[in-house]
């Protein structure tokens, strides 16, 4: 009897350690854009917290969401907004999409460091992906075929920019690259690429140059390297960068969220080189006590 009370005890204990451990664990999965910066803010914050565990992983904004819908994850990185036929699959699971906005991207259009083009505007990127210029002539650049470098259409940064500067389909002749990085490596090694990518990942970029982007021809050039003109609205291919949630975010995940908005989270945001976020989103994300 004494040795069944004494394993019995054993167990309930580690019943309990083991409930801890799980009530305490966050999963976080989505967007590649922002997985470093998430990366480093759950490493801080589980240095402070010991009793919280963070798991980061990537695959993409709609890999992030769609785990979101299917109770596979508790949180969503995601570097474009939900979609409706996302909302609805989330409804129909009995689950309810919360975003919070953690950081500003001004996403960047980067082409070979020997590539004389430095700036262009709005619709020549969009001609440029869609595939309609093929040379670097044609934009005040030197003779040579373009050769484009973008995201795989999982991503949220596929979408975004299909949405805010293509308006309308991507070359099919366009490489997919599995993430910013990979986009970078492959712009650097090929004197007629051009690609885009998150700010972060720009700012340490070498063998690229970053354009400045106007609105139309004979409009402003703005650098996403300028912070005030990204914060402004001046340079045009900002966005901010979220996580979804499902309903009001309580406890640890919370806490974390808090953690990400807070003057210190806010900090690693520009280490990793993103932008904090503006008093407007700080006023969307007080709705949920963050």
């Amino acid at each position: 009897m004494k040795i069944l009370s004494t394993l019995g005890a054993a167990l309930a204990g580690l019943v309990v350690l083991t409930g801890s451990v799980s009530a305490e664990m966050i999963q976080v999965k989505g967007s590649d854009t922002i997985i470093n910066l998430v990366q480093k803010e759950a490493e801080v914050y589980m240095q402070q917290n010991p009793a919280v565990k963070i798991s980061v992983t990537g695959g993409g904004s709609g890999t992030g969401l769609a785990a979101l819908v299917n109770k596979k994850c508790t949180i969503a990185d995601a570097s474009r907004a939900i979609n409706a036929k996302e909302v609805e699959s989330a409804v129909a699971n009995g689950v309810s999409p919360s975003r919070i906005v953690i950081a500003i991207d001004g996403l960047s259009v980067v082409v070979n460091s020997q590539n004389g083009v430095s700036r262009l505007t709005m619709d020549q990127i969009g001609a440029i992906f869609r595939g309609e210029v093929k040379n670097w002539s044609e934009v005040g650049g030197g003779d040579m075929p373009i050769n484009l470098y973008g995201r795989q259409s999982n991503s949220g940064t596929y979408g975004f920019f299909r949405e805010m500067v293509l308006k309308g389909e991507y070359s099919p002749k366009m490489n997919t690259m599995n993430g910013n990085s990979q986009i970078v490596e492959a712009v650097k090694a090929d004197p007629s690429g051009i690609g885009y990518i998150g700010v972060g990942y720009a700012k340490s970029a070498s063998g690229v140059t970053i354009l400045d982007v106007a609105t139309k021809q004979g409009g402003d050039y703005k650098s996403p390297l300028d912070q005030a003109a990204v914060e402004g609205g001046q340079y045009p291919i900002a966005r901010p960068l979220y996580q979804y949630v499902d309903g009001n975010p309580a406890g640890a995940v919370k806490a974390f969220l808090a953690f990400e908005v807070s003057e210190q989270g806010q900090k690693i945001v520009e280490e990793e080189g993103f932008y904090p976020i503006s008093a407007d989103y700080k006023t969307e994300n007080a709705k949920f006590g963050l």
